[in-house]
């Protein structure tokens, strides 16, 4: 179906969908060309042509929405992205801050017999290394109920099921400190000077992780204490 579209095109409409709550809500022409690194100028240009294709409504002022075939593309991509993440980590040992560039790419292949074959390798996995669902075939992602430690409460615990940035910076620092998917973490104490948390990881001495940290690690809540 995404055939006949080029990288650049498959892009936005991934963006977009990222940027609108599920591809749901209008996404405006700065937000769009923020996330792109390009000018407002060609993002209403790029706009106009996936809603000549209708891929996406769009209004003057307004921003842009996808629509039903818009967004299903969108969601393929996402799946192959996240389905080469999980082939690279597991399959070829690389790391989890070194893989999005990489899947960059290779979501661009065209061949869905090959996503199909990958996907059945792969064992059919419904989360990416950093913890993203992924989508199936159909589009449909099992969601987890989730939140960030910097809206624990003191006492929580919990299992680590996902990161919200994947900022290479900040994966190599949570590899430093020892967390990684499914490590478990328990919230000792909150400092309200500069909202860093300290914490246990798998049951070791307390570690202290930034507001930043607090805020895109997200645990699956098992105990509050």
């Amino acid at each position: 179906m995404s055939s006949e579209l080029s990288f650049t095109e498959e892009n936005y409409l991934k963006a977009i969908y990222h940027l609108s709550a599920d591809g749901a809500e209008s996404v405006n022409t700065n937000s769009l060309a923020e996330s792109m690194s390009t000018t407002p100028a060609s993002v209403n240009d790029m706009v106009k042509r996936l809603a000549q294709k209708n891929l996406i409504g769009y209004q003057k002022y307004k921003g842009a929405t996808l629509l039903s075939r818009g967004k299903k593309i969108a969601l393929n991509i996402i799946r192959k992205h996240r389905l080469w993440e999980v082939f690279l980590v597991e399959k070829l040992g690389f790391k989890w801050d070194e893989v999005h560039d990489i899947a960059e790419q290779l979501e661009h292949i065209k061949s869905p017999d090959l996503i199909k074959k990958l996907d059945k390798f792969l064992g059919y996995p419904t989360m990416d290394p950093h913890g993203d669902p992924i989508p199936n075939e159909d589009g449909i992602m099992k969601e987890t109920v989730r939140a960030a430690i910097s809206e624990l409460q003191i006492g929580s615990i919990g299992i680590v099921v996902a990161v919200n940035n994947d900022d290479t910076l900040l994966l190599q620092h949570l590899d430093s400190i020892g967390i990684k998917l499914g490590s478990k973490i328990q919230i000792l104490d909150r400092m309200d000077f500069d909202g860093s948390v300290s914490i246990s990881i798998d049951s070791n001495p307390k570690q202290f992780i930034s507001k930043t940290v607090a805020e895109n690690l997200m645990i699956t809540l098992t105990e509050t204490k």
